[in-house]
């Protein structure tokens, strides 16, 4: 069963993972009515039409998402929590300009003002047509409040979680929600940092990364049970599937190699079944069939079983500094999983060297020198040697479920991998892609997609 069906009339096939998610006509649809005789939305690359349709749809969506919310529960939840202190919510209202400060791709914020001039922060997920089902949004909160309370543990600088509800109809508030504390500063904005202030964040970054390292784990997965720190299935969308309309998220795992493999096994047949790269798929499969081959280059043989959380989404704006670019917080905790020494302790997305990273060259940015020699500073040689051997790791990730949309982006990404690890080096796209279609032509999948 697919994670959506196709929304379009009376088709039940199934909808096609993010190309079909349509957040203007807020429809999921599959490879047939995504065509333009049936599809009538804008496309992203023509801006002048779609910005203002994207603006007008976010608009509706949060109007939408606001009159589900019951701000009269959420204070009295809030204040009970705090002895009846009260608090207040401010209105809730769509404003363009602020967007950015209350909002992600994934979840808004709601302040919640206390009288003793304390601030929490009420996380709720937004709903659109790139939203989880009901059943893993849930899982995906839950698993964010299990890996906050983890993290109570430890001295990462994360915010403090004070409640959490999830959807049902019992649930007053009307939606599900996270209560955490607001932590000071701004988002980090990489690009606008001088090399001295960088230097400064990196040093704390390497401290960080020290403190996960002292909490290994037996398994990769996420956490799952608020209070424990049991590791269970991954709370992501691109590792669950439904069943028989159940849902099934994959994991956890023993060993990144029975992860990394199924992983791309699921890619595989969603492929097959038409829910992932409808318009490319036989490229997308034979990448991905290549992909299978590589793990054994890529994943340590010597792997020690010994697993460390990870942040998911560490492109920089995760982490909260003050004026003096102290970090005040480390934000955004959902899909955070645990992973092998060599994945978990990698350089963050943020410091990688954009140009460079994507053109396929095998070399490190000046803020991946400094992290290594942060750490080597620090006597931590083992996870100096992360970073300093960390780029092929980085392009196997983004070219797993990468979106071929960007096509130029992902060509250097995969001619960097395959030079990297000796196979395929130096071949142009359409000589690798023949010489991929002789080397699987023996596959019955690639068969079935290439009769179609």
């Amino acid at each position: 069963m697919p994670l959506w069906t196709c929304d379009f009339e009376d088709c039940r096939k199934p909808a096609v993972r993010t190309l079909g998610d349509c957040v203007l006509c807020d429809r999921h649809l599959c490879s047939s009515h995504l065509e333009p005789d049936y599809h009538k939305c804008p496309r992203w690359e023509d801006a002048d039409v779609y910005d203002p349709a994207a603006r007008e749809a976010e608009e509706q969506e949060l109007a939408k998402l606001f009159d589900k919310i019951n701000t009269s529960a959420l204070e009295a939840r809030c204040s009970l929590l705090r002895r009846g202190l009260p608090c207040r919510v401010p209105p809730l209202q769509y404003n363009r300009s602020t967007r950015s400060s209350v909002m992600g791709g994934m979840n808004y914020h709601i302040e919640v003002c206390f009288e003793d001039g304390v601030t929490w922060i009420a996380r709720v997920r937004r709903c659109n047509a790139t939203s989880p089902p009901a059943a893993l949004r849930d899982y995906i909160i839950q698993s964010e409040v299990a890996t906050l309370m983890f993290l109570e543990k430890t001295n990462v600088p994360a915010p403090k979680v004070y409640d959490f509800e999830l959807e049902h109809s019992a649930n007053a508030v009307g939606v599900g929600f996270i209560l955490m504390e607001k932590l000071p500063g701004n988002s980090l904005r990489w690009s606008l940092t001088t090399p001295q202030q960088r230097e400064k964040v990196i040093d704390q970054l390497a401290n960080t990364f020290i403190e996960l390292h002292k909490y290994p784990f037996p398994l990769l997965g996420s956490l799952d049970t608020p209070g424990d720190s049991q590791i269970a299935s991954f709370a992501r969308e691109s590792l669950t599937d439904y069943v028989e309309s159940k849902m099934r998220s994959f994991g956890p795992f023993s060993t990144s190699k029975e992860y990394h493999l199924s992983e791309l096994r699921h890619v595989l047949d969603l492929i097959l079944r038409g829910e992932m790269y409808s318009q490319q798929a036989v490229d997308a499969y034979l990448i991905h069939r290549f992909l299978v081959d590589l793990v054994p280059l890529v994943v340590d043989s010597e792997e020690n079983h010994e697993f460390f959380l990870t942040h998911a989404d560490d492109k920089g704006d995760h982490i909260l500094v003050d004026e003096q670019f102290n970090i005040t917080g480390i934000i955004d905790w959902e899909w955070a999983h645990t992973a092998s020494l060599a994945n978990a302790f990698n350089s963050p997305i943020g410091l990688l060297p954009v140009a460079d990273f994507y053109n396929g060259k095998n070399e490190l940015g000046d803020d991946e020198v400094v992290f290594a020699r942060r750490f080597e500073d620090k006597g931590r040689e083992d996870l100096a040697q992360v970073v300093r051997n960390g780029r092929i790791r980085h392009w196997f990730a983004f070219c797993c479920g990468y979106d071929l949309v960007d096509w130029d982006g992902f060509l250097g990404l995969f001619r960097g991998l395959r030079d990297a690890v000796g196979v395929d080096e130096g071949l142009e796209w359409d000589e690798w892609k023949a010489a991929a279609l002789r080397r699987y032509q023996d596959d019955s999948d690639l068969q079935l997609l290439l009769a179609r």
